[in-house]
């Protein structure tokens, strides 16, 4: 028999289908995985803003993760939306247990449409309790600035990624969306290897954006689970990702910033 390669998403419900679990299952698909996934959030949002967030009770993510690892199984888990303290505490619990070697961070604090997504306290609790079980984490350039505590203007990214990876001793890939210019580099620093590896991407003219950040940490997450080493993992997602950005440009959905296509290699 065949077996899937199984990655589980544990991140926040996006109802408009951009971004979030919905993102994450659509990218788990569109790059050759089998999608699990366990809520932590309920958000009311479109392409225009976020609405309303409502946690979903502790016990109830526990037992998502709990009933997808005991049956199912994972070779990969990306770790998105955890809107609270409590959250990130329980899921750090069942993680610990489950012993996954393929753990994808992406430590969403802020919507494309500038809503805060988490709160002040659970920034604490991501990098003592989350930080140590992952194998990298994917920060943007504000969610850098909010866990170094600084701001980021003009700073080499290699210097931003290598003084995340040293202060909380995890490979991080620091994200370039947010320069200016038409090409932008994300920057990888390995805190196994203590190499840089740099991932040049060229800018797509497109308001069409939300939900990138899921999508590419789900990419990662995807890769890895079917055997790819981190570098190479990356590269297939900023890949994948650059051509759903391309391919999205060309469609209008909502009044603000909608997806990118996902399924782009298959309509």
């Amino acid at each position: 028999m065949k077996e899937y390669k199984r990655v589980l998403t544990i991140a926040g419900s996006d109802s408009g289908g951009g971004a979030g679990i919905q993102a994450d299952l659509k990218t788990f698909s569109a790059c050759g995985c089998f999608g699990t996934s366990a809520i932590t959030a309920i958000t009311a949002q479109n392409t225009l803003g976020v609405r309303a967030i409502h946690s979903v009770p502790v016990e109830i993510l526990q037992a998502q993760v709990l009933a997808v690892i005991e049956d199912i199984g994972v070779d990969a888990i990306k770790i998105g939306m955890l809107h609270s303290a409590e959250l990130i505490a329980a899921v750090a619990v069942v993680l610990r247990e489950a012993d996954v070697e393929n753990i994808v961070l992406d430590p969403v604090m802020v919507a494309t449409s500038g809503d805060p997504l988490i709160e002040e306290s659970a920034v604490d609790a991501m990098k003592k309790l989350l930080f140590p079980l992952v194998k990298v984490i994917t920060p943007n350039i504000p969610e850098a600035e909010i866990l170094l505590g600084q701001k980021i203007e003009g700073e080499d990214l290699a210097q931003v990624a290598q003084a995340l990876a040293e202060e909380f001793s995890v490979s991080v890939l620091a994200k370039a969306g947010h320069q200016q210019g038409d090409l932008f580099v994300d920057v990888l620093y390995s805190s196994v290897t203590e190499k840089i590896t740099r991932f040049p991407t060229t800018r797509v003219d497109t308001q069409n954006t939300h939900g990138t950040g899921c999508s590419l940490s789900s990419a990662i997450a995807s890769f890895l689970a079917r055997g790819e080493d981190l570098e190479t993992a990356i590269a297939s997602a900023s890949q994948y990702l650059h051509g759903a950005l391309v391919a999205g440009a060309e469609y209008k959905i909502g009044a603000g910033h909608g997806p990118v296509h996902h399924f782009y290699r298959f309509w």
